[in-house]
């Protein structure tokens, strides 16, 4: 039976959509991936297994089942960069997900002062933060996305999200 009501019994299953969030620590990435997919998505985060040894095999290999399985995957990690992506990337399209990049622009002050206030593992040190600033990208459809969309703060406890147009060079 098909999950969408006047769908034909044949069709075929919903595409998964394998999501990855960009932006700096404490920019609000965590906040809106349980805003906008808990219950929908599988929760695929570095910092779920931070004693793991290679973290990014263990992340890989989460993602990869959920996707096998049909699933569609948030990836909430900070993933700077074209060699965080590239993995992902190729994985949605192993699996024919739909990849779509939430970029979360860069506000430095305001990610230093909302990283000052976490407590133990969850704060990260400010040479971190500096570091992921300096490697940060904006994600584009070039880069191998189907999709991209800016998230920013509403003022109101929640996100504004909006497409990004894509800019071909």
């Amino acid at each position: 039976m098909s999950e969408y009501p006047g769908a034909p019994l044949d069709s075929p299953a919903p595409r998964p959509e394998l999501v990855v969030l960009v932006g700096l620590q404490a920019s609000g990435k965590s906040t809106f991936c349980a805003q906008a997919f808990s219950g929908t998505h599988v929760l695929v985060s570095k910092d779920l297994f931070p004693r793991a040894r290679p973290r990014q095999r263990q992340q890989m290999r989460l993602i990869t089942q959920a996707l096998a399985e049909g699933r569609s995957v948030v990836v909430d990690n900070t993933n700077p960069g074209p060699d965080e992506w590239r993995p992902l990337i190729a994985a949605g399209r192993a699996y024919g997900a739909r990849v779509v990049a939430y970029w979360f622009p860069p506000d430095l002050p305001g990610t230093l002062r909302r990283n000052a206030l976490r407590e133990g593992r969850r704060r990260v040190p400010d040479v971190g933060v500096y570091a992921t600033f300096r490697n940060l990208r904006r994600p584009s459809e070039a880069d191998g996305f189907d999709a991209v969309r800016e998230v920013r703060f509403d003022g109101l406890g929640g996100f504004t999200v909006r497409p990004v147009a894509d800019v071909r060079h």
